[in-house]
This record gives structure tokens, sequence and C-alpha cells, in this order.
């Protein structure tokens, strides 16, 4: 588990890490460099999941490598189901990082919502459901293996 506590905020009991996978964890298909290292570090702390619709393929393979417990998603319907991960897990325990307009319900239900403005874009949507924006994925995932710079953000 990872407590951060947040002035004027209260406290983030997290056990959970939800990851959207293309434009978030993935540029093109490809891991985004650094990403593995982060992962391995914050799985002390964290359970960590993918959730995809897995439209390149290769999802299963990527969260075995990873150590990531894969819930995958499919059309229609996908951001409704990706909430619905969250909601399984438990939101008050979940920070959940995406880019994109079928993680919108994702991050509004999560505890913690991290949206990434990476180099496939970002939904601007998600804008309004975040609490923080960051400029690529590795930056979102040093907030939780560095919670200094998260209270610095968040607090009031």
């Amino acid at each position: 588990m990872l407590v951060i506590t947040i002035p004027g905020k209260g406290t983030l009991e997290l056990a959970h890490l939800v990851l959207d996978l293309n434009g978030t964890i993935a540029e093109n298909g490809a891991l985004v460099r650094g990403v593995a290292r982060r992962l391995h570090r914050l799985r002390k702390q964290l359970t960590l999941h993918l959730v995809t619709a897995d439209t390149r393929g290769g999802a299963a393979r990527l969260a075995h490598h990873l150590g990531l417990n894969l819930h995958r998603v499919e059309q229609p319907g996908e951001a409704e189901q990706k909430a619905e991960v969250i909601t399984r897990l438990g939101p008050q325990t979940t920070v959940a990082i995406g880019n994109g307009a079928n993680d919108v319900a994702m991050l509004k239900r999560s505890v913690l919502g991290i949206a990434v403005l990476g180099r496939e874009g970002m939904c601007p949507a998600i804008l309004s459901v975040s609490d923080v924006l960051v400029r690529e994925v590795n930056d979102g995932l040093d907030l939780l293996l560095f919670p200094d710079r998260l209270i610095a953000t968040l607090r009031e």
C-alpha cells in the first residue's frame, strides 16, 4: 500500500494502479522507455493492472512481461468497462493513468486520476476529471515513486 497525506485534501491509501495501454504506457505499439523499470519499483507497494481493448495485439505478452493483471475490454462500451474495473478494485484505493476518451470514466471514478499528454495526444475531456496532468507516463509514475512531487502539486 502507498499512503500519501496531502494537506487540505486528506490521506490517500492506494492499493491499485490501473494503466491504459495505447497512448499511455505504449506509443505506436511499443512500451515507452523507462516504464518497465518504474513499474518494477511500484510493484512493491501497489497491485498493478493493465486495462485495454488490445487493438494492436500483444497485451497478454506485455502484461506477463511487466507483471500486470490484464483486464480486457471490448467495443462497444470500453469506457464503461474500464470504469467497472475501478469499481471492482475499489475506487477509494485506486489510482488510474490514461489519455483517451475511453479513459475518462476510469479516471473520474478513481480516487486519483492522472492524465497523460503523450506523443499520441490526449482527449480534452479527460482534463475535467483528472487530478493531475503530466507530459508523459513516466512523469505520472514518478509522482507515485516520489510522493512529495504529488503533494506539492495537490496541496491546498
